[in-house]
């Protein structure tokens, strides 16, 4: 399929606070949305997938193999696989993050 529509995605609440939408996924490519209420903590964790996000409004601290960066609404970040990252929502936050490959545990069921 070509075309999905954000009204179609099925938002899973992985944290308290924390909100993912699997917007689109091919064999290669993923693209997710992330709403993040003040004060969510990502914790530090790593995959072997290629990570790069966009934030769409708010402000998040954005960590990746020990370095961080306060991000607000037009800044991008890349967290290359197995590397090390994690988050906190300074504000309340969306951030928009693309996987390949594609995330197996952020599929539709």
């Amino acid at each position: 399929m070509s075309f999905f529509e954000y009204g179609s995605s099925v938002p899973v609440q992985m944290l308290p606070g924390l909100i993912r939408r699997t917007l689109v996924s091919s064999d290669r490519l993923m693209i997710c949305r992330f709403d993040l209420d003040k004060g969510v903590e990502i914790p530090d964790h790593s995959h072997p997938h290629d990570q790069a996000g966009y934030v769409v409004s708010g402000k998040i601290r954005i960590t990746v193999g020990g370095e961080s960066l306060d991000l607000v609404a037009g800044d991008s970040y890349s967290a290359p696989p197995n590397v090390p990252h994690s988050a906190l929502a300074l504000e309340a936050s969306v951030v928009v993050d693309t996987f390949n490959p594609p995330r197996d545990d952020y599929r539709p069921k």
